[in-house]
């Protein structure tokens, strides 16, 4: 495959096993597109429309987004596994399964967005606005959580180890008894059985 793909338009497209490496992807409108199993490494995507689009079993390594548009994009069972995001926009992304560890995403707006089972491992989630975002039962182990807002956030059965609570906004969000015992012990409060 080439080494740039400018000005294309992929609205629509259903594409399946694609592979791509350190392919540069410049003003592309994949609005609406499916991809079943593509993989792309080490690639940069500028000013990309994924608006609308679904990724079902893809690999996007290593890969930087700038500029780009996710809107009511879906991504099922995705590998975005060292992914760096800049002054993207998310709104109404839904996430099922897969695996975004060691992703950027710091200071993204991810306010009403849905990840559910996701692996998120040392993640940099610092500064994200969150709020009203679904973060079920996504493995958050290690990630980098300072400054994040995760107001009125459902985050029941996710892992809540690397939060610290006098530094990510707790306010309104939705959690389990666990996870309740485990950040009242972060506060460094020590919890026992009503006698």
């Amino acid at each position: 495959m080439g080494d740039e793909v400018r000005d294309e338009d992929w609205y629509a497209r259903e594409s399946a096993g694609l592979e791509y490496t350190a392919t540069a992807f410049i003003d592309v409108d994949m609005s609406e597109s499916r991809f079943d199993g593509a993989t792309f490494t080490e690639c940069t995507f500028r000013r990309v429309r994924f608006n609308d689009s679904t990724s079902a079993a893809c690999a996007f390594i290593n890969c930087t987004f700038t500029q780009c548009s996710f809107f009511g994009a879906a991504f099922d069972a995705c590998k975005l596994i060292g992914a760096t995001f800049e002054r993207c926009t998310f709104t109404n992304l839904t996430v099922d399964g897969g695996d975004w560890s060691f992703t950027n995403l710091a200071g993204a707006d991810l306010r009403g967005v849905a990840f559910q089972a996701v692996r998120m491992r040392e993640c940099d989630l610092s500064g994200v606005r969150a709020e009203g975002a679904t973060l079920c039962d996504v493995d958050l182990t290690g990630a980098a959580l300072h400054g994040t807002n995760l107001r009125d956030a459902d985050l029941r059965g996710s892992d809540l180890s690397a939060v610290d609570p006098s530094t990510v906004d707790l306010r309104g969000a939705t959690i389990g008894w666990q996870q309740a015992v485990q950040l009242v012990g972060a506060l460094g409060l020590v919890v026992v059985p009503d006698q």
